[in-house]
């Protein structure tokens, strides 16, 4: 008995996976697919912050969320290669390889951002890097209204150390971020909260902010006299050291504290109502922009309209006024020690300017730091538990503490 020749040559065909199979098979590939997408882009973006839109959001996910990118970029990994196995050969190699090199690329961001908490002497909180994504609920001591110019009350929060008999501490006012016309003093809660509980007293203030009918370039600055005067006249009230107030703030804030601070030392700005307060004790500026008219001019994520709110105009039509709230136009000797901190990859507080004025600074014999962060955008500090968060909260508390000494 023979064998048809067809049938002997007719190779037997694999079953053809069921239905759910290809249904499992395909969601695994589309997710892979959509999160390896998700991942390069945040990597490369981080990397090389100049590609166009992944150079966006790349520096804030890739450096405030690194471990979480790594851990997105594991789950494409392991999906593609699911895929692979169900068999989709060509697709899950490739799949599976880019997403191993993201998880890579991410941890190696991580790697770096630890060794430099390391180097700033942080107790590095990995639980807080995995849970504490945004502001944390933290609620201030005191709340009071410090001044209430044209009628309208500005708020102070108070965060407050434990009290130690005979003990005074520390002082920061600290000025909220929002380009000068958005956000609140609440947005400074986390690090108000953490600082009181290691030994600094935070007041955290808002000032007027600007509108597109409303400059505010004349006004704001004298809300920060008055919240100096404020703090300095009820030093005793909540034990601070009323020689060792010092005056910062972030981005937007940051610029209106150096600028006031600065004015305050060389005497070009007087309290609008009473005795004019003694300068601060010392500055900071956090991711500050440093020349208002270079704002206006660079036009990043809002720039050119925060910069023309604020002083009611263009350089061209009002260059004295652009003059006037830039922290490099008081630069001169004998100013305030000064903190200055920035993220390399920062695009609207390019880190050259800010380094730019530190040297400036040290040349007139200013003494300042300038602490420039690896993979850290702007607001870097929005992620409160991120280990670029942890490692500016510990270089901004040595500087007040130091300052104490």
């Amino acid at each position: 008995m023979t064998t048809p020749r067809s049938l002997a040559a007719s190779p037997a065909r694999p079953a053809r996976p069921g239905r759910p199979v290809r249904i499992l098979r395909a969601a695994s590939a589309v997710l892979a697919s959509f999160l390896a997408f998700l991942t390069v882009a945040i990597v490369l973006g981080a990397y090389v912050p100049s590609i166009p839109k992944a150079g966006v959001i790349g520096p804030v996910l890739g450096g405030q969320y690194p471990f979480h990118t790594a851990l997105l970029a594991l789950v494409a990994a392991g999906l593609a290669a699911l895929a692979w196995r169900a068999g989709l050969v060509r697709w899950g190699r490739v799949v599976t390889g880019v997403s191993t090199l993201c998880t890579v690329g991410a941890l190696v961001i991580g790697g770096i951002q630890f060794q430099a908490a390391r180097e700033a002497g942080v107790d590095i909180s990995l639980g807080q890097v995995f849970t504490e994504l945004s502001y944390p609920a933290a609620k201030p001591d005191a709340t009071e209204t410090f001044a209430s110019p044209e009628g309208e009350p500005l708020r102070v929060d108070a965060y407050l150390p434990a009290k130690a008999p005979g003990k005074r501490t520390p002082a920061v006012v600290l000025a909220h971020a929002g380009g000068f016309h958005t956000f609140d003093k609440n947005d400074l809660r986390g690090t108000g909260r953490w600082l009181a509980d290691h030994g600094v007293a935070v007041f955290a203030v808002d000032y007027r902010l600007a509108g597109p009918d409303r400059p505010t370039w004349d006004k704001a600055p004298q809300d920060l006299v008055s919240a100096m005067g404020w703090v300095q006249r009820n030093a005793d009230v909540y034990g601070v050291d009323g020689a060792r107030i010092s005056l910062g703030g972030m981005s937007a804030g940051g610029t209106l504290a150096m600028n006031t601070a600065y004015r305050l030392q060389n005497g070009t700005i007087k309290a609008a109502e009473g005795a004019t307060p003694a300068p601060p004790a010392s500055v900071i500026g956090f991711y500050p922009g440093t020349d208002v008219a270079q704002m206006w001019e660079d036009d990043v994520a809002g720039t050119r309209e925060a910069a023309q709110m604020y002083t009611g105009g263009t350089p061209k039509q009002y260059p004295d006024r652009y003059r006037e709230v830039s922290p490099p136009s008081d630069v001169r000797p004998g100013l305030p020690r000064t903190l200055l901190v920035v993220g390399d990859r920062d695009r609207s507080a390019r880190p050259e300017t800010v380094t730019g004025l530190g040297d400036a600074l040290r040349k007139q014999g200013v003494d300042v730091e300038v602490k420039e962060l690896p993979f850290a955008d702007h607001a870097f500090d929005d992620a409160y538990g991120s280990l670029t968060s942890q490692t500016s909260r510990q270089i901004l508390l040595d500087f007040l503490l130091a300052d104490a000494r």
